[in-house]
């Protein structure tokens, strides 16, 4: 046989295959998630989510302190409240375990990491979801947008660096983005969960956050199946003001992501989400797969579809990986 091209000569030895490679993973790309519970004086396990805590005070910043250690981009923090009502006026208040937590990871690291916090209701709201509630029980858009504004301030004035938004709700970066300009917040980094999807993949995310959801979000998270409405929502957020746009989840929306990425010209987030983690922790602790070339390979394809950031609860232990 006379065989010109070979493209196995390049895959021969791992030296090759490095000088070859074309995506890269970084750690200063990685996002780590992080949940802070009102009260707690102990780190919490989450059954369903192995290896992912709710913090306590303390061990919140020991956390933020090894990811800033390891070279991790940023954190982002979620509030496990002890308290909820039907308007999740508690996500506004200046002294909520969201705010507070802010303050605490501030006073650990400065700005040794941004710091992102989650501007959504649904961990505030008794009935968990993602907005204020009308008369017939829908999530009412606009009466939600005002709760985004005085909540924003509230995270704002506490220190965050970025603002993930990600109720969903339309206009909801106009809306931020124009409080905080008018309080003098104008540094403010507003990341748009743009493309977010009414995920079967968010089982144990809500475990994490103790969620009270009654019936579920498909009237404002978008449907699955749906590209050309991604892509339209993804452009009235850079529209409004966003600085980063989010797809979420990650690899059941590879191709959304690849998308996005062609379409604009802002940094493009992805969200490896809780239910795709623990699924290849299932898979791992069972035998069936081998967990650190899967959770690279998983991240990995993130990356080569076209994802500038990506929030991984792995972060930590992923630049831990990359830096042997």
């Amino acid at each position: 046989m006379n065989l010109n091209e070979r493209p196995r000569r390049l895959r021969r030895t791992d030296g090759l295959r490095k000088l070859v490679r074309q995506v890269h993973l970084n750690s200063g790309n990685l996002v780590l998630p992080m949940f802070v519970r009102e009260g707690a004086s102990d780190p919490t396990p989450i059954a369903s989510m192995p290896g992912v805590v709710q913090h306590s005070r303390a061990s919140l910043a020991k956390a933020v302190r090894e990811a800033a250690d390891a070279g991790v981009g940023a954190v982002m923090l979620f509030g496990v409240p002890s308290t909820k009502d039907a308007n999740g006026d508690a996500a506004c208040d200046p002294n909520s375990i969201l705010a507070s937590a802010i303050r605490w990871t501030k006073a650990e690291i400065g700005d040794a990491l941004p710091l992102i916090a989650d501007l959504c209701l649904d961990e505030f709201t008794n009935h968990g979801h993602c907005g204020v509630l009308d008369a017939h029980g829908n999530v009412d858009n606009d009466a939600t947008l005002a709760q985004y504004q005085r909540m924003s301030l509230t995270l704002a004035e506490a220190g965050a660096d970025i603002l993930g938004l990600s109720g969903m709700m339309d206009g909801q970066v106009g809306a931020v983005r124009e409080t905080l300009d008018a309080a003098g917040s104008t540094d403010t980094v507003l990341l748009a969960y743009a493309a977010k999807f009414a995920s079967a993949f968010y089982g144990p995310f809500r475990d994490a956050v103790e969620s009270s959801l009654e019936g579920d979000r498909r009237a404002y998270q978008q449907d699955p199946a749906n590209i050309t409405e991604a892509i339209r929502e993804v452009r009235l957020d850079i529209a409004e003001g966003a600085d980063i746009v989010m797809v979420k989840p990650g690899l059941p929306y590879l191709d959304i992501i690849a998308k996005v990425a062609a379409e604009v010209d802002v940094p493009v987030a992805a969200y490896v989400v809780s239910g795709e983690s623990s699924m290849i922790e299932a898979a791992a602790a069972a035998g069936m797969i081998d967990r650190e070339r899967a959770i690279l390979e998983t991240l990995t394809s993130v990356k080569r579809a076209g994802a500038d950031i990506i929030t991984t609860y792995w972060a930590t232990e992923v630049a831990h990986i990359l830096n042997r």
